[in-house]
């Protein structure tokens, strides 16, 4: 199927004139903000997209033009005159039901396009089974023009007919008669109203033969008047007779120079256009959004980070590491008696379980509604800063995708967190060379002071030991059992400052892993969404704003 700017590009002129441009962006502007602008509200612009492919292939060789008007204005009077026939001579009478009657200029009339827009065959008629002996800047060629059923007739079905076919002209030609050209009916309900269509409007004053010569000016002066008072202060009007042919060519001149540049159809398509995206755009708006700066994103991962409990979860990393240390470097005789105190690793309910999950456990107990609801807070706190100055529909779709029903962040948080491996279990080398020092320390200390104990007892003894010598005039037994001690503390000193050092290193080390996991769920369940709606956003707004023109 041909897409309605390239039809549009096809007929209007080559390259990627205005009019194709501007139909590009209504489409792109339909298309990125379906789902979040009501439909029925881009109904209309999606159905002049598909009227405007299904126009321009049917013909783009043809100007469609309305005349509109009351009962008496003279309508079918002028549309005799300009197709230059009596058409009840030629067989075509004017219907009585809710029909219009259609004349078409061209060597092969314009069948395929009236029947597009509902006018059965025997209301048409084609001009060129005559000859036409215009003036050059008066021939029609290439018009499609259509007598409309009286705007203020009785019948309901004359309303809805003229209301249909008005959405096809190229260009309207209200004719108005000298009695009843400022009648409340036609200014209120269609001129006014259709004030954006300045540009392929016509305003014809019929019958100005009624009105004296010398006051005909000031008439179309007040018609001007009017019309500059309803917004289209530019439209062109025209004062004719239909029976007698004043101005018949003037107005035959405005329509050929319009046909000929193509000018109406362009005009009223680009009028169109920016009707159906000035309805859009009241609704969706065309403001400029930041969207959401880094540092909302921090903000974000930091309250996500504490709704986790990353926090607690550090914390126990680091205790648990200190602790651990603590039994493996201390003074032998120390961790001993230390196991009679209670153990702050059994009170959490860790024991010698340090995996991912049992630290998680501990820190979180149990996701209660407040962490869930902090969690949701902290989320629609970003996806409004993401979308400040946005109109609501955008607002509430930013904010539906930030967090959907039945996606619970704090599961997904809870999954990262015991995913993510820390090697908290795994002890340090270190420790294990300190121990066996510690225990050889301890045995040197013991064997020391045995060794005293054996000395002492020896004279009531029957066993000689031998004389390990003094140092500084004290023995050498006591010198190995007290160095083993004061060097066994102060290892156990050293171990634990370094425990303290490698607790708080392994502790920081956890909180950057559990923030990075943290980042990936939420850059993949808050921050993607909200992008993808920030930038369906950004192609509709750079759409309706071309569409705006």
């Amino acid at each position: 199927m041909t897409a309605p700017s390239d039809a549009a590009e096809a007929v209007f002129g080559g390259g990627r004139n205005d009019v194709a441009k501007r139909l590009d962006g209504l489409t792109q502007a339909v298309e990125a903000s379906r789902g979040r602008i009501d439909d029925e509200i881009l109904a209309p612009a999606e159905m002049l997209s598909g009227r405007a492919a299904e126009r321009l292939k049917l013909s783009g060789d043809h100007t469609i033009v309305a005349l509109a008007g009351a009962t008496g204005s003279g309508k079918s009077s002028l549309f005799n005159a300009l197709t230059d026939l009596e058409l009840a001579g030629v067989g075509v009478r004017r219907p009585t039901t809710s029909w219009a009657l259609a004349c078409a200029w061209g060597p092969d009339g314009a069948q395929g396009l009236l029947e597009w827009m509902g006018i059965p065959a025997r209301h048409q008629v084609s001009r060129m089974s005559m000859l036409d002996h215009s003036a050059e800047d008066t021939k029609l060629d290439g018009l499609v023009l259509l007598d409309l059923p009286d705007h203020d007739s009785t019948e309901v079905s004359h309303h809805l007919e003229m209301d249909r076919l008005i959405k096809y002209a190229d260009l309207l030609v209200w004719v108005l008669d000298p009695q009843k050209y400022a009648d409340a009916a036609i200014h209120d309900r269609y001129i006014k109203p259709m004030a954006s269509y300045a540009d392929v409007t016509l305003v014809v004053l019929n019958q100005i033969d009624r009105i004296p010569f010398e006051q005909r000016e000031r008439a179309l002066t007040d018609v001007k008047r009017i019309l500059a008072d309803e917004g289209l202060p530019d439209v062109t009007v025209i004062g004719v007779s239909a029976t007698r042919g004043d101005g018949i060519e003037d107005l035959k001149r405005e329509m050929a120079s319009r046909i000929r540049a193509k000018s109406a159809a362009r005009s009223r398509l680009a009028s169109d256009i920016s009707a159906a995206a000035g309805v859009i755009a009241q609704v969706g708006g065309t403001s400029q959004t930041p969207g959401l700066a880094p540092a909302d994103r921090d903000a974000l991962d930091d309250a996500l980070v504490e709704c986790a409990g990353v926090p607690q979860i550090v914390d126990a990393v680091s205790l648990s590491t200190r602790r651990r240390a603590a039994q493996r470097t201390g003074w032998p005789v120390a961790r001993w008696l230390g196991r009679l105190r209670k153990d702050p690793l059994k009170e959490l309910g860790l024991g010698d379980d340090l995996s991912m999950s049992a630290l998680a456990r501990v820190a979180v107990p149990e996701t209660g509604n407040v962490q869930r609801a902090n969690a949701e807070l902290a989320i629609r706190d970003a996806a409004e800063k993401a979308s400040v100055g946005l109109e609501r529909p955008w607002r509430d779709a930013i904010r539906d995708a930030s967090n959907p029903p039945g996606d619970d962040i704090i599961d997904a948080l809870d999954r990262a967190i015991h995913e993510t491996s820390l090697g908290v279990a795994r002890p340090a080398v270190w420790w294990r060379i300190v121990q066996v020092l510690q225990l050889l320390l301890f045995v040197a200390m013991v064997g020391g002071l045995g060794w005293l104990a054996a000395q002492g007892i020896q004279p009531l003894a029957s066993f000689d030991l031998p004389d390990l010598g003094k140092v500084g005039g004290v023995p050498m037994a006591a010198v190995v059992a007290g160095g083993s001690l004061v060097a066994g503390l102060v290892l156990a000193a050293l171990s634990s400052l370094a425990s303290r050092i490698g607790g708080r290193r392994k502790a920081r080390r956890a909180d950057d892993q559990l923030r990075d996991a943290i980042d990936r769920v939420t850059a993949e369940r808050v921050i993607a969404p909200i992008q993808a709606e920030l930038d369906s956003y950004a192609a509709y707004r750079s759409g309706i704003l071309a569409a705006l023109g």
